[in-house]
């Protein structure tokens, strides 16, 4: 079954008073966020929260008779813990985080946003014309807007299941016969009921479901659709050339599902989490984990989410975002997740943000852009990939854009295994095609290139 539709970009839309302390130096100072009093949604009555460095249990529970709850503890940087709170006091978000910014105690208080979609092979999909975006100059059927991955192949360079990608949106069908071959079986926590890797996730086999606090990453059973955008991002990354259905950037590649978006869209705590998820697995297994692809958007500026992703920059992970659906200029109004710039804390920026193109090299109609904060552009328009249950559609998005350049760092760390992510980063950008409708549009003024990855 094929079936058409435009996805929106997934979108993202998250305490404390002074106790009379001086607040630790160890804390960097943070950027100030905006809260947006409409337009960006977040979660009612809840804030999200880092307190300064040093401060003991003990204070923390006390800053509760300043109207907020700790609901859980999302991470502690340099002694400075990140909270989860509720708002216990009937106060607005807005107001509860004028009086949390006001206090020596915290480093920053922000709303808990709330995050949206944004959205040569023997396989038919290929061969019939239908997968334009994988496609080159040279390539049985041709395009030279497509991402030129099929020029790649012809080298033999079709990526490698030692290199692995974190999928942090939907859920995806793991058991697709287009994917089940890349999908990840987590080898040091098998399923006994136990935390056998002690990374406070039970039996996380094939990643997690943080929408649901569950490890099954795939709700859409047999005939429901939850789950199609990232079974369609799935399968643009890493789909098998296996002579059915469609075929992605790599033959061969590992992805593992850091699921946050639901039915209702997925929130900034769950964000977090993810994106530390696949930071753990990396440094405390040595997974090669290059990128994370992250096809969503919405709310307002995060500290808490700059900080994680900061972390994974660190750790040497990409961070690819797509860069919006509203065709308007990121440069002018910042959209996030793809606006955020990990150079301060990682000493590189480790976001590459996408625009979509179509498959006559034209900027798509619904595609954001930006000449300093859009990288570049790739194919997002009549986009055919797989979706549950076991079939294929065509879906349209920056959100499609996205996991073209995702898959294609993977190819790229396949071939120079040991590049660090801003190795990276810079050969995937130097790479562009240069194309006239991403001229002073995009850093590059470029679409992507595989060709010679």
């Amino acid at each position: 079954m094929n079936r058409t539709r435009v996805i929106g970009l997934l979108t993202l839309t998250a305490l404390l008073a002074a106790c009379g302390q001086s607040p630790s130096s160890q804390a960097p100072a943070a950027q100030t966020p905006e809260v947006i009093a409409s337009g960006p949604q977040f979660v009612d009555g809840e804030v999200i929260v880092q307190l300064r460095g040093g401060l003991s249990a003990q204070i923390v529970t006390a800053l509760s008779a300043l109207g907020v709850q700790r609901l859980e503890t999302l991470a502690v940087t340099d002694g400075a813990p990140l909270l989860h709170a509720r708002i216990t006091d009937g106060q607005s978000v807005n107001t509860k985080i004028s009086q949390l910014q006001g206090s020596a105690l915290v480093r920053f208080a922000e709303p808990n946003w709330i995050y949206q979609h944004q959205a040569t092979s023997s396989d038919p999909y290929f061969t019939n014309g239908s997968l334009w975006g994988m496609y080159g100059d040279g390539s049985t059927p041709a395009n030279a807007f497509g991402s030129q991955a099929a020029e790649a192949w012809g080298k033999g360079h079709t990526g490698s299941k030692s290199v692995y990608v974190g999928i942090i949106d939907e859920g995806y069908q793991f058991d697709h016969p287009d994917l089940a071959a890349n999908a990840w079986v987590n080898t040091f926590d098998p399923v006994d009921g136990i935390d056998n890797d002690k990374n406070g996730y039970v039996d996380d086999t094939r990643g997690w479901d943080f929408a649901n606090n569950d490890n099954t990453i795939y709700d859409g059973g047999t005939r429901g659709s939850l789950d199609a955008h990232g079974t369609h991002v799935a399968g643009t990354i890493g789909a098998e050339n296996n002579g059915i259905g469609v075929v992605g950037v790599n033959w061969n590649v590992t992805f593992i599902s850091g699921k946050f978006l639901g039915r209702r869209g997925g929130t900034l705590t769950n964000a977090v989490k993810a994106v530390d998820y696949f930071t753990d697995l990396k440094t405390r297994h040595g997974l090669n984990i290059v990128a994370t692809n992250n096809s969503w958007g919405g709310g307002g500026f995060s500290q808490a989410l700059l900080d994680a992703i900061v972390r994974g920059a660190k750790a040497n992970i990409l961070f690819v975002a797509a860069a919006g659906n509203s065709g308007t200029d990121n440069d002018a109004t910042a959209s996030y997740p793809s606006n955020y710039d990990t150079t301060a804390g990682a000493g590189y920026d480790s976001v590459i943000a996408v625009a979509a193109i179509d498959r006559t090299g034209a900027l798509a109609s619904f595609s954001q852009y930006g000449a300093k904060t859009v990288d570049l552009g790739a194919p997002g328009v009549a986009i055919n990939s797989s979706v549950p249950y076991n079939s294929y559609a065509s879906y349209n998005g920056t959100s499609m854009a996205t996991p073209h350049v995702t898959g294609g760092v993977a190819l790229y760390a396949s071939t120079h295994p040991g590049a660090t992510a801003a190795q990276i980063k810079a050969a995937l950008l130097n790479s562009a095609a240069p194309t006239s409708s991403l001229s002073g549009k995009t850093v590059t003024g470029g679409r992507l290139n595989v060709s010679g990855f």
